[in-house]
């Protein structure tokens, strides 16, 4: 059987730190690691992703800690609803899984699957400007929210910050090729 994912460069396969050429470009953020978990090198990852498990879909994961980027090949996990448990090669014991506490989870953007028509990833997001239909700018997308209802924008100018709903009725258009977001939103709400 031929895997779907790319063999990991050697860094991969033994936690250790990467060349900055060996770093992917374009690593997504998915969650944290929140600490051990059990005595044997398991780390508890807190998911920011929909589904807690669809981490595990991924056979490497990038640990890092300002700017120090590691690539962990993950032996064997199982997922909460929002917490991931894992065992990644190289990690044996208790302290070594526990050194980890507080970095953040990545994977790269390349080998996440393509999302479907009017589906979009958080991080493909980021950054994108946001404008109203009267061409009004309401500054670009600094952050995202889930509310529980639905996913909210975090809109940010040089002086005002709006909380604008990610939902049909107000989200006209996403152009991820010009990176425009049309809103039915006004300036004073």
């Amino acid at each position: 059987m031929v895997s779907k994912q790319p063999i990991a460069p050697r860094a991969a396969r033994t936690g250790q730190a990467a060349s900055a050429a060996e770093v992917p470009q374009d690593l997504v953020p998915m969650g944290f690691v929140a600490g051990a978990f059990g005595i044997r090198g398991w780390i508890k990852v807190v998911a920011d992703t929909e589904f807690a498990d669809s981490l595990l879909d991924y056979e490497t994961w990038w640990l890092g800690r300002d700017g120090d980027w590691r690539a962990y090949r993950v032996e064997e996990g199982n997922a909460q609803p929002k917490q991931v448990n894992a065992k990644l090669e190289g990690l044996a014991d208790r302290d070594l899984a526990f050194a980890l506490k507080g970095c953040t989870v990545a994977v790269p953007r390349s080998l996440m699957p393509e999302e479907e028509e009017g589906e979009y990833y958080w991080a493909d997001l980021m950054g994108m400007a946001v404008v109203n239909r009267q061409g009004e700018a309401l500054g670009a997308v600094a952050d995202l929210m889930s509310t529980g209802a639905n996913d909210v924008l975090v809109v940010k100018d040089a002086t005002v910050e709006r909380l604008i709903p990610f939902v049909g009725p107000v989200v006209d258009e996403v152009d991820k090729v010009q990176r425009v977001i049309r809103v039915d939103w006004g300036l004073d709400y």
